[in-house]
């Protein structure tokens, strides 16, 4: 069947902070000078803010450009923070780190305690409000090229076609989506971003992408308990000082705290689990004192960006642009990123509705490439360029030291004593043989404080329709068990925090064979950032399908 298509001035993949922003600030442009421009969003989730997930402190720096006035509209950023703490963690306690060592980027007076899902829900009804069409429900899965190799739009994915790839009764044809521009609003490792920067070669120039694995859950606190406005970040047990990665917890309006860990993707050890170290986490003394007598209400998991200013590709290609968390602008130590994508949004906004008022279209925005350098996305990056490299390479218990002490000569000096550090290799690479790797027993969960991935999972609302093909895909089916498995145990049993891969073997031990539980994922994308042989690519499933995270 052939596919229907619509044709826009802009069409935007993804309504995150960045998506949303630029569509808003395309409308804002045009109606200031009398104008039109037809503007289109697209969003696999079910609803907008359904797959987003962040911790979430937020600096409205960016908020503030857009909507100025967003205190008086209604935005969802009820929470201001009011107490900032700062740990290290022992086994058993805690040193709390004094406020007037950080850095002053690192206070976070001043910035939002938020649901970051339910900050986009409002900036959607912003968008449609301004005439933007948001489309929630619809995954763009391919990228569309004209004859000179220009981008010049997308296709949704085919909906109805069963597990064995013919079409059911319920098949409906993808619809094409043209545009001038095309901006690609992702977020972290979208599958078509990878495409792109493939097929444009636009990483050649910069270093690997870094990336962690954020893991989250919401509670409904004892009131007694609950502090609003309270902010601790930590960092050290349970994870040894060769990996890196921190806790956060963020005590919200209406009772609610946010508790997460994050865990940086290049930890060597493969039996080493992200979401058992979260578990174990929250049974540490100074975190447990907050959570008991509570009850857990959501969870969910999300890679995140840390590759930093050095990982940034090159932002536009024929036809469009990257932009939020799909180039990858997180401030690693200030664990915020949200920010940096309403910008970069907004940046490439101005770009493309410029372009398109000149008359031009399919062309590279070079005036988004140049204005992001121009802005305080940068700036807001260069100063902690060296954090992530310096831990990486010597640890939690020198490498922060040395990482504040850089920040600290940025901020007063404006220089570097490091200069730009480098990253080297991608997370997939760091991993030892598990031969030569301890094991790690993990304690059981106790249902109260700890627990297990299958009653997590089912707290995400993860739903996918059973009857479609595996969105997971193995380019060599033979890899996990001929090669992963003796080298390094098959480590996706272990990094995916949703239990979607499984070594299954009979019951005398022999014959194991690798299972893929696509219906479980919760679209975190750490399988396609940490596989070792980078044989399991990430594609997006049917539209909606997913987790349906509500508050996160």
């Amino acid at each position: 069947m052939s596919r229907e298509s619509m044709e826009y001035d802009v069409v935007i993949v993804g309504a995150g902070p960045a998506g949303l922003s630029a569509a808003i600030r395309l409308k804002q442009r045009a109606a200031e000078e009398g104008k039109e421009i037809s503007v289109c969003v697209v969003e696999k989730g079910s609803e907008v803010g359904a797959h987003i997930l962040s911790g979430a402190v937020m600096d409205p720096i960016a908020l503030n450009e857009l909507i100025p006035d967003w205190k008086e509209q209604g935005a969802p950023l009820e929470t201001p923070v009011v107490d900032d703490r700062f740990y290290l963690l022992g086994p058993a306690g805690g040193l709390r780190l004094p406020n007037f060592l950080m850095p002053p980027l690192m206070n976070n007076h001043g910035n939002y305690i938020v649901s970051l899902g339910n900050v986009c829900r409002w900036l959607g009804q912003q968008a449609e409000a301004l005439g933007v069409e948001v489309y929630p429900g619809f995954a763009a899965a391919e990228v569309l090229y004209n004859e000179q190799g220009a981008v010049y739009g997308v296709a949704t994915g085919d909906m109805g076609i069963g597990k064995d790839g013919e079409h059911t009764a319920n098949y409906t044809p993808g619809m094409e989506l043209h545009a001038k521009y095309t901006l690609i609003a992702e977020g972290v490792r979208g599958s078509l971003a990878k495409m792109i920067q493939a097929k444009y070669d636009l990483c050649k120039d910069s270093e690997p992408q870094k990336f962690g694995i954020g893991i989250k859950e919401l509670w409904q606190a004892d009131p007694a308990k609950h502090k609003e406005g309270l902010v601790v970040h930590s960092f050290g047990w349970p994870l040894k000082a060769d990996t890196g990665g921190g806790t956060f917890m963020y005590h919200m309006k209406g009772g609610l705290i946010s508790v997460g860990f994050v865990i940086h993707l290049n930890y060597k050890n493969p039996y080493l689990s992200p979401f058992d170290e979260f578990q174990r986490m929250k049974t540490h003394p100074m975190i447990r004192q907050y959570l008991e007598g509570g009850k857990r209400l959501a969870y969910g998991a999300r890679a995140i960006t840390e590759g930093g200013l050095q990982s940034v590709p090159k932002l536009t290609f024929p036809g469009g642009a990257l932009i939020g968390c799909s180039a990858g602008f997180v401030n690693v130590p200030r664990i915020k990123g949200s920010h940096n994508a309403m910008k970069t949004g907004m940046l490439a906004a101005e770009a493309a509705y410029d372009a398109i008022q000149a008359g031009r279209s399919h062309d590279e925005l070079a005036a988004y490439e140049a204005g992001w350098k121009d802005s305080w996305v940068y700036k807001d990056l260069k100063r902690v360029k060296n954090v992530k490299p310096l831990w990486s390479r010597f640890g939690t218990y020198i490498g922060v030291p040395l990482g504040a002490l850089d920040m600290w000569t940025q901020t007063l000096f404006g220089f570097s004593l490091f200069g730009t550090l480098k990253h080297k290799k991608g997370d997939y690479a760091t991993l030892k043989p598990a031969a030569k790797s301890r094991k790690i027993v993990y304690p059981k969960p106790d249902g109260v404080i700890s627990f297990d991935k299958l009653s997590s999972v089912f707290l995400s609302n993860t739903n996918h329709e059973e009857n479609q093909p595996a969105h997971l895909k193995l380019k060599d089916p033979s890899i996990p068990i001929g090669q992963n498995l003796p080298l390094y145990d098959e480590p996706a049993q272990r990094y995916c925090p949703a239990g979607v891969y499984e070594v299954m073997r009979d019951a005398d031990g022999s014959n194991p064979r690798f299972v893929i539980n696509a219906q479980n994922c919760v679209h975190c994308k750490t399988c396609d950032i940490k596989d070792p042989a980078q044989n399991i690519v990430w594609t997006v499933p049917e539209g909606g399908g997913g987790p349906n995270y509500p508050n996160m």
